[in-house]
């Protein structure tokens, strides 16, 4: 079945997960990706190792279905080779700093030059803005530059987030903006530079709070896992394990009062709106804590589905991994990888589409895997790959 992007090359040099990740959902959509790795395997391989190798779990997600070549930029004859791949690119992903892309030739103009249709993807920590490009910065600067760090946890201790959310959203941003540049470039037959950064991600994360406070100027503190705009809404502790419990608007405000035995909360001036319960959080997360405290995971969650009252487990790494119900939705796509005894479950792009469907079809490469592949469909002879290999080229 003919995929979306069927017949794209793309040129990876995306390091850790923005540049990657958006590579690998290009490759989801039937792109050609090829990585271009460093000789000996770049540093962002190597994080959370998984297998005998020592490849990393977070590397082989953003890295499924790429061709992977070993590549030394800082060579005229690495660079070389880098300027007969772009000829015959359609898109390049490179999130470095901008001295770093231009030092490398993979800049937007040097890459134009060879190639005018081209299409650079490019984000970046912080932007090109002067006060902030010369910044360097991973997920969690992101996040706490953005605000929203300050307003979880507790006052006495704000707690980011530990999964990496700002690059895999700057990646799902970048591939949106990659689809749309190669959609323009059907009609214009021009390139363009896609760019992104972390930092404006997280603030479009933060965006509601940050409009609130400039027009009402609250000056909200951080309350742990309570909402301040709605309730109950908190995590909950079970008799064997934690739940997550959402009430917003006043139907379900009304549902919920019923199941915990408090119809008269219903008309309690303190819980008349959304709002008002959100000030009053605390008090419904008391009472909500009580009924839960009373049963068992499954039960609670049973009552409040009954009730059409959001709710979930909170679940360790463990537990969603051996989920039937997420496992039977399609979330995983199990692969063989080498250097590992069990299969690697891929989770499967967020997007799916019903026609031409996003598939993982195969693992991450190994560091070079396609080294001779790649360079031979680029008219390299056998030779001149080996001349390469002897110089530390590739």
């Amino acid at each position: 079945m003919a995929q979306v992007l069927a017949g794209i090359r793309v040129l990876d040099f995306g390091r850790y997960i923005a540049g990657p990740f958006c590579g690998a959902l290009l490759a989801d959509m039937g792109a050609d990706v090829i990585r271009i790795d460093r000789v000996g395997g770049s540093e962002d391989r190597f994080v959370m190792p998984v297998t005998e190798q020592g490849d990393g779990a977070v590397f082989l997600q953003s890295n499924r279905n790429k061709r992977s070549i070993t590549l030394e930029l800082a060579s005229e004859e690495g660079r070389a080779v880098v300027r007969r791949l772009v000829a015959d690119a359609d898109v390049v992903i490179a999130n470095m700093p901008a001295p770093t892309l231009a030092g490398l030739g993979l800049d937007y103009a040097s890459l134009k030059a060879i190639k005018p249709d081209v299409i650079l993807v490019a984000p970046s920590a912080f932007g090109d803005s002067a006060l902030l490009r010369e910044k360097i910065g991973f997920d969690g600067v992101g996040q706490v530059m953005s605000g929203g760090v300050y307003l979880s946890g507790y006052p006495d201790q704000p707690i980011k987030s530990m999964l990496p959310v700002v690059d895999y959203c700057t990646a799902i941003a970048c591939a949106l903006g990659t689809v749309a540049a190669l959609y323009e470039r059907e009609r214009s037959g021009e390139g363009q530079q896609v760019g992104a950064s972390l930092l404006q991600t997280a603030l479009n994360f933060s965006s509601g709070y940050l409009i609130e406070e400039q027009v009402l100027g609250l000056q909200r503190e951080a309350s742990g896992n309570r909402s301040q705009s709605y309730g109950p809404s908190d995590i909950f502790r079970t008799s064997d394990g934690w739940i997550i419990v959402q009430v917003i608007g006043p139907a379900m405000f009304r549902r919920w009062a019923r199941l915990v035995g408090q119809p008269e909360l219903i008309d309690d001036p303190r819980f008349v709106d959304d709002d008002s319960r959100g000030v009053h959080g605390e008090t419904l997360s008391a009472l909500m804590g009580q009924w839960c405290e009373a049963r068992t995971r499954a039960q609670a969650l049973e009552a409040l589905g009954q009730a059409k009252i959001p709710a979930g487990p909170v679940y360790s790494p463990a537990e969603v991994n051996r989920d039937p119900a997420i496992a039977e939705s399609g979330a995983f796509v199990r692969l063989r990888h080498a250097g590992s005894t069990p299969e690697i479950p891929y989770v499967a792009a967020p997007v799916s589409l019903s026609r031409t469907p996003l598939a993982i079809r195969k693992p991450a490469p190994l560091s070079g895997e396609h080294t001779d592949e790649v360079l031979r469909e680029h008219g390299y002879t056998t030779a001149q790959i080996e001349g390469l290999r002897t110089k530390g080229t590739v």
